[in-house]
């Protein structure tokens, strides 16, 4: 064998590159990772942790309307911003510590630097070259914005979690889970929110229930929809930033903010020079584990765009550490993956789509209910909650199940377990329901609406 510096080197500290890295330096394999930002990657520093955290902060507005339908009695609340972003990053530095410890009790060598792929075998770090039996990029993504004349002026998901004050208005571009997301906190906060889109209802790809539903309790909350919205341009007026649609119609707003997809953090790294594939958008291809088109080189999580999910990105990494290095071969499966949208109220699913469904199986039968919760009987808040499940008809298996309405997210984490076990509609409608909670509705729709 080769007389390598280390067994394996890992470029990126975010979660699917510190999850594989410290498996396989648990099994003996001696392992550096470099990361040139803050450690912990996209979730833990400028993702899912603080974005949900300033989630958290914004529902309170909410609990306060409500309160009154319960007897309370409560003066005028007020909000402040610094606070709110000061606590924040309290926490995230909380959490960045205890990933260096997690990198460094497992015995992993950090590098703090950016890393570039020289040759199959060798990597500069801050100058360095460091050689390596295999290498594993873990580099994530970032926020993508259109090339339109003024788009410096718009922030991304980036920045939202760092501003100086509230805005009193903002324009968010994209339907997506990162657009819901913010427009729910900003919303809760007290801005006066536009989300534009282009399609005529959010969350493309996701159950036409799930779209339909969150697309009107998002209208009820106050945030304006503009569909078919394209904009051409941005230009700065003052301290506001105008809008300009491509049918010429101005529009002013405090901030304006692109929440339209994410790239893979794969270029200018020396991939393309030593043979790795990577796609239009620069996402690296991969087989069914993890490896490139070359043998020493693997990718796992959001460079590779295939499920942009913190826990599928862990999940990817820890295969990969157990087929290298613990004589333990594993692919990483990524079906019936559970997923949730963090808005307000949040969107839940796991499985098919009634849509993707019927394009798979000969006939499918649809379970659907919509109801009030009985939190909002005494508030007054009209919302519904909408629960759906997708079942293959010939096998009774249920292979969809989705969810609009408060604790989706936490419901269908224990739904997805059934669905991985292959549950089927009978044992849905075997297992006793948990009352009075909303969950139940789960295992006590009987009738088909399809």
């Amino acid at each position: 064998m080769p007389d390598f510096d280390f067994d394996l080197i890992t470029i990126g500290a975010g979660s699917g590159g510190v999850a594989s890295s410290r498996r396989a330096a648990s099994y003996g394999a001696r392992v550096a990772i470099c990361e040139d930002s803050r450690i912990g990657g996209t979730c833990v520093i400028r993702g899912c942790v603080p974005k949900k955290l300033l989630m958290y902060g914004s529902q309170f507005s909410e609990a306060f309307d409500d309160a009154e339908g319960f007897g309370w009695t409560i003066e005028p609340p007020s909000f402040d911003w610094p606070t709110l972003i000061a606590a924040k990053d309290r926490e995230i530095d909380r959490l960045e510590g205890i990933y260096r410890k997690l990198l460094a009790n497992s015995g992993v060598t950090l590098f703090e630097g950016r890393g570039t792929v020289i040759d199959p075998h060798t990597v500069e770090i801050a100058g360095k070259r460091y050689t390596t039996e295999r290498i594993l990029i873990a580099t994530g993504a970032r926020p993508a914005l259109p090339a339109i004349p003024g788009v410096e002026l718009a922030i991304t998901s980036n920045e939202a979690l760092d501003l100086p004050r509230l805005p009193g208005t903002i324009l968010i571009v994209g339907g997506g889970y990162i657009g819901l997301e913010f427009a729910g906190i900003f919303n809760g906060l007290g801005s006066q929110v536009t989300l534009g889109i282009r399609r005529d209802l959010v969350l493309a790809g996701f159950d036409q229930d799930i779209r339909l539903s969150i697309t009107k309790v998002l209208q009820e909350r106050g945030i304006t929809i503009q569909s078919g919205h394209v904009i051409s341009a941005l230009r700065k007026d003052g301290d506001r930033v105008v809008a300009v649609s491509d049918t010429g119609v101005e529009t002013s707003y405090d901030l304006v903010m692109y929440a339209t997809g994410r790239l893979p953090n794969s270029r200018n790294m020396g991939l393309e020079d030593v043979g790795v594939e990577l796609d239009e958008y620069g996402a690296i291809a991969v087989n069914s584990w993890s490896q490139t088109a070359v043998p020493s080189i693997y990718a796992v999580g959001d460079v590779t765009n295939h499920l942009n999910l913190t826990p599928w990105a862990i999940a990817q990494g820890r295969a990969l550490a157990e087929t290298l290095y613990n004589r333990n071969p594993i692919e990483a499966s990524s079906h019936n993956v559970p997923a949730a949208v963090f808005s307000q109220p949040p969107v839940a699913t796991v499985g098919l789509s009634e849509e993707d469904a019927r394009a798979l199986y000969d006939v499918v039968t649809i379970y659907r209910a919509t109801f009030r919760p009985m939190k909002n009987t005494l508030s007054g808040r009209n919302e519904q909650t909408m629960m759906k499940l997708v079942v293959d008809t010939a096998t009774d298996k249920v292979v969809g199940c989705h969810m609009v309405g408060p604790d989706g997210p936490e419901i269908i984490q224990g739904i997805a377990i059934a669905m991985k076990c292959g549950a089927t509609k009978r044992q849905f409608d075997q297992t006793l329901g948990l009352h009075p909670t909303a969950a139940e509705e789960f295992v006590t729709m009987r009738d088909p609406v399809a």
